[in-house]
């Protein structure tokens, strides 16, 4: 889960001064409830779906109210409480802070942190925490539980009065545990059952069970290098062997570190994957500051990449000035790997990470008809890339982080910068209205990453970025939802801008669709210039389907001031079109019923007919 920021949210000017010191006391930011709350730093105007967006986002919630608002408010969202983030209820005046949820994910401790702060009490219910005044299976950082699966178990016998054995390192993830207490007795009294379960802390492989719990110190550095398309496998191998027969267990390694040329590498991002621990990246310049450290320097590795070593240089940098070198370079046909150990559990990864470009579609806006897989890229990011318009439809998610705003007509710059701002290792969401990959930013994107440099590309680094695509609601899906089912048999999409296509060609899959009968859902259909081209597609359609056929104007979907217009299409006047519109003309077949609530539109799939062959 990633580590994000705390949200506070104030819903009265009753709590306003408590929710200013929590988010003082944490670095968050308040988010008040509009028209209530004077000195918030974003507003919201909907409690409930406010905070559900945060939630399915995973970002850490504390708020200044009832705890019942709250979790009226996450319910429809509850499934799995290993994805949940902290949810915490302060009482107005401070006295009470209760984590709801994610008690193991660090809402405990942020519960007892505001607590501190305000000078009140953190009710911690986690049957853990309460005995033991730790969770168990949630060690600080730096720390593993290589068999979180027997945490439940081992728990309950300490709760059962079973003694707690530490052993292995002599240090544990709790020094705390070393001071004996009526809830753990020391190491060698009998329990109240005469049970004993063992807590163990090791660098080594050791098989943990429901008597035993295992963590891992995470003191190593697993330095790789490659060649380029390196199989998967044959890297996993290598490293395998690497810390088996140095026997350190997986658990124990705190990163994967290689040179930036490298982090596009599939080998080296499925072994950070299969790990389960974060890809880190240096330059050749860092590296090669490691080469009076090297057991193996190399003047060839230098010629190819600017530093005497990949695998060690990396693993040294990784553990840091004190670190030294446990394994030296081993190597395959394809791979080196190198593992170097920290004197103390590495809780700072140096190096930086992969950027990453995610291209998020918000929808129209509104934050009911955003995923909750947008949201969370959203507030993952470290800097918001896009139109205005379309960020500042985002709300208070956005608020305190970076933006660069593009006014439209600048898409090519847009894209670029997000980009080459990735490629220096930065978290970056592109905001699209609708769904990125229609109409939108996607294709831009990938088509700047195929440009050959010398054509306008990117950047080698930019060309090195993960890309994640997170699906919106497109403008077609919202206009044919709020129609009725419109889109129930074969349709298609066809802009009507002529700045990009040029107009004959637009012509030509006009007729195509006509001739076909699709459903078509016009976008771009003016604009201040553009007026023509919706009148002509007018005609064409009507040389191949009824005058009567259906016709929905959407206008704004999903904002306030959303509109909805029928016609028929004998009937379609531009001058009712503006550039914020979706046009769905219906096919031959598509109808228009009056029902209870309004006219609804659909086009029929074909059920009719084949219960008329069926029963023919």
């Amino acid at each position: 889960m990633a580590d994000l920021t705390p949200v506070v949210i104030c819903l009265s000017r009753s709590s306003e001064a408590t929710a200013r010191r929590v988010a003082s006391a944490l670095g968050a930011a308040v988010h008040g409830r509009e028209g209530r709350v004077e000195t918030a730093d974003a507003s919201f105007t909907n409690a409930p779906e406010h905070i559900r967006t945060l939630f399915a986002a995973r970002t850490p919630i504390i708020g200044v109210c009832a705890a019942g608002i709250l979790i009226r408010a996450v319910a429809p969202l509850l499934a799995d409480k290993r994805s949940e983030p902290p949810l915490i209820a302060v009482a107005e005046d401070g006295s009470a802070v209760v984590p709801l949820l994610g008690g193991h994910h660090g809402a405990n401790r942020l519960a007892r942190r505001i607590a501190e702060a305000l000078d009140g009490h953190a009710a911690v219910t986690t049957a853990g925490d309460v005995a033991l005044g730790v969770a168990l299976d949630e060690p600080p950082a730096g720390w593993r539980l290589a068999n979180p699966e027997d945490a439940k178990a081992v728990m309950a016998a300490l709760l059962s009065g079973a003694t707690a054995v530490l052993d292995g390192e002599q240090s544990t993830p709790w020094p705390a545990l070393h001071t004996p207490s009526p809830a753990l007795p020391p190491e060698g009294r009998g329990g109240a059952n005469g049970a004993v379960v063992r807590l163990t802390a090791t660098t080594e492989p050791i098989a943990g069970d429901e008597t035993r719990l295992v963590f891992h110190p995470q003191r190593f550095a697993l330095g790789v290098g490659c060649a380029r398309n390196c199989p998967a496998g044959e890297m996993a191998g290598l490293v395998d062997r690497a810390l088996a027969e140095a026997n350190i267990a997986p658990g124990a390694v705190a990163g994967v570190f290689s040179l930036d040329l490298k982090a596009d590498e599939p080998a080296m991002n499925e072994l950070a994957r299969r790990l389960g621990v974060p890809l880190r990246l240096f330059d050749a310049a860092t590296l090669e500051a490691e080469s009076p450290r090297l057991a193996n320097p190399s003047e060839v590795v230098f010629a190819e990449v600017g530093c005497h070593g990949v695998a060690e240089g990396a693993a040294l940098a990784g553990a840091g000035p004190k670190g030294i070198l446990s394994v030296p370079k081993i190597k395959s046909a394809n791979a080196t790997v190198a593992i170097a150990r920290a004197p103390a559990p590495i809780t700072a990864l140096p190096g930086r990470p992969r950027g990453r470009l995610a291209l998020v579609g918000i929808g129209p806006g509104q934050a009911d008809w955003r995923t909750p897989e947008a949201s969370r890229l959203i507030a993952e990011a470290g800097e918001l890339v896009g139109y205005g318009r379309y960020i500042d439809l985002i709300g208070p998610l956005a608020h305190g982080k970076p933006r660069r705003d593009f006014p439209l007509g600048a898409e090519e710059d847009r894209c670029r910068y997000a980009l080459e701002r990735a490629g220096e290792g930065h978290n970056i969401a592109l905001i699209c209205s609708g769904d990125a990959g229609i109409y939108a930013m996607g294709a831009l994107v990938f088509e700047l990453l195929d440009r050959a440099p010398d054509r306008g590309g990117v950047s080698a680094a930019a060309r090195r970025i993960e890309v994640i695509s997170a699906p919106g609601v497109s403008a077609l899906q919202a206009a044919a939802a709020r129609a009725g089912a419109p889109l129930g048999h074969d349709f298609c999409a066809i802009s009507l801008s002529d700045l990009l296509t040029p107009r004959e060609d637009i012509i030509r899959r006009i007729r195509a669709a006509a001739e076909g009968d699709f459903v078509i859902a016009f976008y771009n259909p003016v604009s201040a210039r553009r007026r023509t081209l919706l009148a002509e597609a007018r005609e064409m359609l009507l040389a191949h389907r009824p005058a009567d056929t259906p016709v929905l104007l959407a206008m704004s979907l999903g904002r306030p001031e959303e509109k909805l217009v029928y016609r028929r299409l004998a009937d379609l006047s531009v001058d009712e079109v503006d550039m914020l519109t979706v046009v769905l003309v219906g096919s031959s077949q598509s109808k228009l019923v009056a029902l209870g609530e309004g006219p609804r539109m659909y086009t029929p799939r074909g059920y009719a007919k084949r219960i008329d062959r069926e029963s023919a």
